[in-house]
């Protein structure tokens, strides 16, 4: 064993799964991307579909306000949002940061229900060959916006595309202060009954059969698309691209077999469909916008002949949404609405106008951005000064500290960044508030961060995990008027926070509380959509704390050096640190094993069971499933009698798209998969198993984000170079607290990660929404 780096410059590997449909199942795409079965074409052979993804299951509910189908080959269908008026953006939204006066953002939000009412007369009046209720815009949507459901109602998607009307009132009815625009309604979860009748899905499996699709996607089907799904398959064939793993030219093969000639790579209902499948694939890459040229070329790729009219025809029926990032034209979406083309440039007397950036999204994502930045402007604009905080700082362990609860006292919303070690400032602010009679809690993803902070705050109550604090299972609960009992709430690990996680997080929060975001932002960035706390940093709409505090140690140091791009080489005397060189990743299997069975517990003292193993990708010769199934034949062989599982068997329990939680198996019986996630008992019915449940040992490093183990043992073969970036490698060394084994066969390509691969930039446009608010003076 040596010290890091100091290799010779050699060969990188670069077959890695990835590319093309689905994308690469390395960890970029996080826990809730998992590979999902690869379904047939549906002209050809048929090859059964599972249809739920190795993260997550189909019907299992999400914090963000709905369930989800996580699967890598990526969601798709309609964006099934339901919009309240006035609050949902559709085109023409001029998100500039010179748009921040109040005049301009009222006139903006009418814009916006102007246009989203001249959409629905529109589609009212159209007539074609389908039912009313069977376009993509009908039945499908309904069902997909009660699941993907920002709202609570229990209303269907047409009500509000289909007409104008409001949608119910926010749960509080406090106004807003002065100069602030309205807020739109709060995104809630909405459980929805998708059990399916026997007819239905014995009617869905007649028509797959007629398509030649395999008969095993009946039961997705069904659940997705509801009891009418037979009709509504038979009618536009393409709603098939709405099920987990269904590619376009699957769904080609299947519309062609039922329409016959009726149908052509022009057909409405098709490029409507491509639409909404290119913005969910974004949406899994953590975008939750993207640029309508990128849409038009993708389209082009896909036989459109005419990519600007698809646009324009997936506007119309409410597939997609158009955005405007720049100069603000007279008419945003004229061009759109008329005649197809893209809004033109106006006449600037001979200077060249700022360059207008058109963007389509979904109306999910538009409405979290949208309820999540008047959310973080009302926590902004109604915070009261209350107690005498000055004591509490003065009595802070740290600088950094004092410096958090002096800025807490004053602000409602406060961005706070920093290392593992800066964890223990926001824990000293959540114990300066209670000491004061506040009641302040923090939040975490993970139980194992949920520990750490109760430990660090020195009160288990003072401590939760963010899904149990939403569900209400753990924390406060909620007040009469249904809002977080709580003054003061810090979310630690905020990069981890998806979009509409955000959008619903904030909505249960009064008017008044006080919101700390806090995080490393040289981590990976969440699982699902968006980047939240990166935009709140970016728009610095509100004050930011950088802690001064360093990670300590060699692991530290050597963080430290990543994340501003250097992977140096640090002194490891206590052997903190220590590099593997392996030639191919069946020695880098053999090696890992042999460090978490032997050479580990032999040198530190740290049982197997404490050392966790992170590789880049779940395929591939040294991915998460070869290095769990040679891990569990060392630690704990058996016949895997509890649906591939045995008693004392690592595992990750997935309850919902973007969660992974570690645990153990203790037994099974007529229940279900009986775990103990760090001493919680967890059932997972026996249906649920295979999909929600996945062997420990190994673990991407999105799983492992949040979380820590006394020691690591970090695997790069060389088919994972192509999956390395430096948030990867950041999150990835950092998870060790005593002890980082590096199982190295990438050569050059670790410190050229390092220094030349960032973070992947996601479109997004909550931080142009937060520059356009009104917001009092942010620190600078």
């Amino acid at each position: 064993m040596t010290a890091l780096p100091g290799e010779t410059p050699g060969t990188v590997g670069t077959d890695t799964p990835q590319g093309a449909e689905p994308p690469a199942a390395t960890d970029a795409e996080g826990p809730a991307h998992a590979e999902a079965p690869d379904a047939t074409g549906a002209e050809a052979e048929a090859e059964e579909v599972d249809g739920t993804g190795e993260a997550g299951d189909a019907e299992e509910t999400t914090e963000a306000g709905g369930t989800g189908d996580a699967q890598e080959a990526g969601e798709t269908g309609e964006a099934g949002g339901d919009a309240p008026a006035g609050g949902a953006s559709t085109g023409g939204e001029t998100d500039a940061p010179t748009a921040a006066a109040l005049s301009e953002a009222q006139a903006e939000l009418a814009a916006q229900r102007a246009l989203r009412e001249k959409i629905a007369k529109r589609k009212a009046e159209k007539e074609g060959p389908v039912a009313a209720g069977t376009k993509l815009s009908g039945s499908a949507a309904d069902l997909l916006a009660a699941v993907r459901a920002v709202e609570s109602g229990e209303k269907a998607g047409t009500e509000f595309f289909d007409s104008p009307a409001a949608a119910p009132a926010p749960r509080r009815a406090a106004p807003a202060p002065a100069g602030q625009p309205p807020r739109p309604a709060p995104a809630q979860a909405a459980p929805v009954d998708r059990t399916a009748s026997p007819e239905a899905v014995d009617a869905v499996r007649a028509v797959l059969t007629e398509g030649g699709a395999p008969e095993a996607l009946a039961l997705p089907a069904t659940g997705t698309l509801g009891e009418q799904a037979a009709e509504l398959l038979r009618a536009d064939p393409w709603q098939l691209l709405a099920l987990p793993g269904v590619r376009p030219e699957q769904a080609d093969g299947f519309a062609r077999a039922l329409l016959g000639a009726a149908c052509g790579p022009d057909d409405g209902r098709r490029t409507a469909a491509l639409v909404g499948w290119l913005l969910e694939r974004a949406a899994l890459q953590g975008h939750t916008a993207l640029d309508a040229e990128a849409v038009r070329a993708a389209l082009a790729e896909r036989a459109v002949s005419d990519p600007e009219e698809a646009v324009r025809n997936a506007v119309e029926e409410g597939v997609a949404l158009v955005f405007q990032e720049g100069t603000d034209p007279t008419e945003p979406d004229a061009a759109y609405e008329e005649d197809g083309e893209a809004p033109a440039e106006a006449e600037t007397g001979g200077e060249a106008p700022e360059p207008v950036q058109v963007l389509l999204g979904l109306d999910r994502y538009a409405l979290a951005e949208e309820s999540l930045a008047d959310g973080l402007a009302r926590l902004m604009n109604a915070c009261e000064k209350g107690a005498d905080w000055a004591e509490a700082a003065a009595a802070a362990p740290s600088p950094s500290a004092a410096e958090l609860i002096r800025t807490a006292a004053t602000a409602g919303l406060v961005a706070h960044s920093g290392g593992e070690a800066a964890r223990a400032e926001p824990a000293a602010l959540i114990a300066a508030a209670r000491g004061l009679g506040l009641r302040a809690l923090g939040a975490t993803h993970s139980e194992d961060g949920r520990r750490r902070l109760a430990e660090a705050v020195g009160a288990p109550d003072a401590a939760v995990t963010l899904a149990g604090l939403l569900s209400g299972t753990e924390g406060p609960g909620r007040d009469e008027d249904g809002a977080l009992a709580l003054d003061l709430l810090v979310v630690l690990d905020a990069p981890q926070l998806d979009v509409e996680g955000a959008a619903v997080l904030v909505e249960a929060l009064a008017d008044g509380v006080r919101l700390v975001l806090s995080g490393d932002p040289g981590v990976l960035g969440s699982a699902g959509a968006g980047r939240v706390f990166a935009d709140v940093l970016a728009a610095r709409a509100c004050p930011q704390v950088v802690s001064r505090t360093p990670d300590p140690g060699p692991i530290g140091e050597l963080v430290s050096g990543i994340g501003i791009g250097e992977l140096t080489q640090v002194e490891a005397p206590g052997k903190e640190v220590v590099i593997v060189p392996v030639r191919d990743a069946g020695e880098a299997v053999h090696r890992t094993v042999q460090l978490v069975a032997d050479s580990v517990p032999r040198a530190f003292s740290i049982p197997a069971g404490d050392t966790q193993v992170i590789t880049v990708g779940h395929g591939g010769a040294a991915g998460t499933r070869v290095l769990n199934e040679a891990l569990k034949q060392r630690l704990n062989p058996g016949p895997g009698r509890f649906g591939g599982f045995d008693p004392g068997d690592r595992v990750i329990h997935v309850p919902a798209p973007g969660r992974a939680v570690p645990g153990v198996v203790r037994s099974a019986d007529s229940e279900g998969l009986h775990l103990d996630c760090g001493g919680v008992p967890v059932v997972v019915p026996q249906e649920r198993v295979e999909s929600a449940v996945r062997h420990g040992w190994a673990l991407s490093a999105h799983q492992a984000a949040g979380m820590r183990w006394p020691a690591a043992v970090v695997v790069l073969p060389g088919d994972a170079a192509a999956g390395l970036s430096r948030p990867w490698v950041y999150t990835a060394f950092g998870r060790g607290e005593r002890h980082l084994s590096v199982v190295h066969g990438v050569d050059q390509a670790l410190p050229h990660a390092v220094a030349q691969i960032p973070a992947q930039e996601r479109t997004t446009r909550l931080r142009t929404l937060l520059e356009a608010l009104p917001t009092p003076d942010a620190a600078s």
